[in-house]
């Protein structure tokens, strides 16, 4: 059993890495590949190893997907805000700098998750059972304060980019006319449209350096907190992500884009973490590896932690693996036509979006992408067209 868990974590840590640094290719894809062939796996190891693989891939990918989003500005849903300070800090020469902030975020999300599973034990089914009614309100109530973060002159902006996603969620999700709908709807809000928006201001690259400043502790410090504050909502919260967490804990103290980075790294991975624990704690999945997961394997506290054993195992290794290639991005962006190495993703995306969820799917992806590069172009921040998720989550609850 021993030699079969470590096999699943080196895997895992295989299709994270993988999973990471493409675009366009996710963690749910993936869990989803392992359930449809569970039944012949299931031959030759028990359910829990599955479940360690898929744990271990998922951590590995929210230290992984930080590269994309940095250096090729293809990022997913919960590294979408890093694309502002990361290419901020790669227009200075300082990508892997960006990268290794994600980093370490991302470790000490994976300590967080350690330290706070047992208090989660206790407190969560109190908490998620007195506030379930109240989830459309608290959904609609976080939105309403996330839009009224933007600047001035923006928040009319911002409520149409929710309003707008969310129709185009609700068309997309509820109507069932094509499979695997997240993929061509979230690709082309957070993956295509900023690759537009890149070819359209013709991004240039600087050379990279490898220096990086030390972090300090006040300022880490800062981090810590507002992951604290901000993470444990999205573990039962349908709809909500690390990327509102992320503006929701910065909304309580001042920031520069350095620290915003390790936050954002410190709360994807938490997030992550505190979704398999409320799996056991609570009975339900928050994100699509967690459902998968909870189908495949019925969690004890035994094997949650065990699950929690290998997060910290995928997270130390994950450290390594995500610096090691920055610098080899670092080498590789400034010797390529950036302009085609955009082009390129944009026709990889494209391609997997019709063998993922069939030709239909450009239509959607053609529309997301429309949206996305209006928000771009508008200057809000792009989390607002989570709304595409948490509209049809209100509306399913709702009604």
């Amino acid at each position: 059993m021993l030699i079969e868990i470590f096999l699943a974590l080196i895997f895992g840590i295989i299709a994270g890495t993988f999973t990471g640094i493409f675009p366009g290719i996710h963690i749910n894809l993936v869990s989803l590949m392992i359930f449809t062939w569970s039944g012949f796996l299931l031959k030759f190891a028990p359910p829990i190893v599955l479940a360690a693989f898929i744990v271990s891939m998922a951590i590995t990918h929210t230290f992984l997907d930080f590269i994309p989003s940095i250096f090729l500005g293809a990022p997913e849903e919960a590294t979408s805000l890093s694309v502002l300070p990361g290419h901020s800090l790669l227009l200075k020469g300082r990508g892997y700098e960006a990268v290794r902030l994600a980093s370490i975020g991302s470790l000490s999300g994976v300590i967080l998750t350690a330290i706070f599973v047992p208090v989660f034990l206790f407190a969560l089914p109190a908490v998620y059972g007195a506030s379930e009614k109240f989830i459309p309100l608290i959904l609609i109530l976080s939105s309403a304060f996330l839009i009224y973060k933007e600047g001035k002159g923006k928040k009319t902006l911002a409520l149409m980019a929710f309003l707008i996603s969310g129709v185009l969620g609700v068309f997309v999700l509820d109507f069932n006319m094509i499979r695997e709908p997240l993929f061509p709807l979230l690709t082309g809000l957070f993956g295509t449209s900023m690759l537009f928006t890149s070819l359209n201001n013709n991004t240039k690259i600087p050379k990279q350096t490898l220096d990086h400043k030390k972090i300090n502790k006040k300022e880490f410090s800062k981090a810590i907190k507002a992951s604290v504050i901000s993470s444990p909502l999205c573990s039962f919260l349908p709809g909500l992500g690390a990327s509102q967490a992320a503006v929701i804990g910065s909304s309580f103290t001042e920031m520069d884009e350095r620290v915003f980075l390790i936050l954002l790294g410190m709360i994807g991975t938490f997030v992550t973490g505190l979704n398999f624990a409320s799996l056991y704690i609570i009975g339900k999945g928050r994100s699509g590896a967690s459902v998968i997961i909870g189908k495949l394997v019925e969690l004890n506290l035994s094997s949650l932690s065990l699950l929690i054993a290998v997060m910290i195992a995928s997270g130390g290794i994950a450290l390594l693996l995500s610096l090691y290639f920055a610098k080899v991005f670092s080498r590789f962006i400034e010797k390529v036509n950036y302009r085609m190495l955009s082009i390129a993703i944009i026709l990889l995306l494209v391609a997997l979006s019709i063998m993922i969820s069939g030709p239909l799917s450009l239509i959607v992806l053609m529309a997301s992408t429309s949206l996305g590069v209006y928000v771009n172009e508008s200057g809000i921040k792009k989390m607002h067209m989570m709304g595409c998720l948490i509209i049809p989550v209100i509306f399913y609850l709702l009604f």
